[in-house]
């Protein structure tokens, strides 16, 4: 699946696009941190084979979760995270994931990231998610001037049109991951390679 700069969708994207279940893009979105998207996607199938529902996954034993998203980064630890954020949505949320960003971020394990994720492409709120490469990109073309992906998060508000909030995190990541690279980045390719202003950028290809 591709878009219009023609590279691949980040892999909870092309998961959501399938069902906009936001367990799914939650456990997908937890599971995908520091892992590369092809993994992610094969582990979160796997895993959803299993379990995919709050209840089935609270039940299903650690070492099981292990198994099935193995090699994702730090599989261990996301195995215990996914499995205790499922038993507090059946305990404490009656098994239906929060749309709210802040109500998110009460779970261990959820970040900016991830919560801007499932409210967007989970519940279709409007919001920003930024990860490095949409803050690093963000700010090397000068759309921005921030220091943290936080601030680049609030910062874009204010200078896009809410119509292109969500589909923003799409796009940019994954132009960040195939052209706009952090080092040496292939700017020869790059459609926007006459009007980029290539801010902080050394070597480029």
């Amino acid at each position: 699946m591709s878009h219009a700069v023609g590279v691949d969708l980040p892999s909870v994207s092309v998961i959501a696009r399938e069902n906009r279940d936001p367990f799914r893009i939650l456990i997908s979105t937890v599971l995908s941190l520091r892992t590369k998207d092809e993994v992610t996607e094969t582990a979160s199938r796997r895993l959803f084979e299993i379990a995919h529902t709050p209840e089935t996954l609270a039940r299903t034993p650690v070492r099981t979760i292990e198994k099935a998203i193995y090699p994702v980064g730090f599989y261990k630890t996301k195995a215990r995270t996914v499995r205790d954020i499922s038993a507090r949505l059946v305990r404490e949320y009656d098994s239906v994931v929060p749309d709210s960003i802040d109500e998110l971020l009460l779970f261990k394990g959820v970040g900016r990231k991830t919560a801007n994720l499932v409210v967007t492409l989970g519940y279709g709120k409007q919001g920003i998610c930024v990860d490095t490469h949409v803050h690093r990109v963000s700010n090397r073309v000068g759309l921005v001037e921030t220091k943290t992906p936080e601030q680049t998060e609030f910062a874009l508000m204010g200078v896009l049109p809410a119509k292109y909030w969500i589909g923003y995190n799409e796009l940019v990541v994954s132009f960040g991951q195939k052209v706009c690279k952090p080092v040496s980045p292939h700017c020869s390719t790059c459609f926007f390679d006459g009007e980029c202003p290539k801010i902080g950028v050394g070597k480029h290809r």
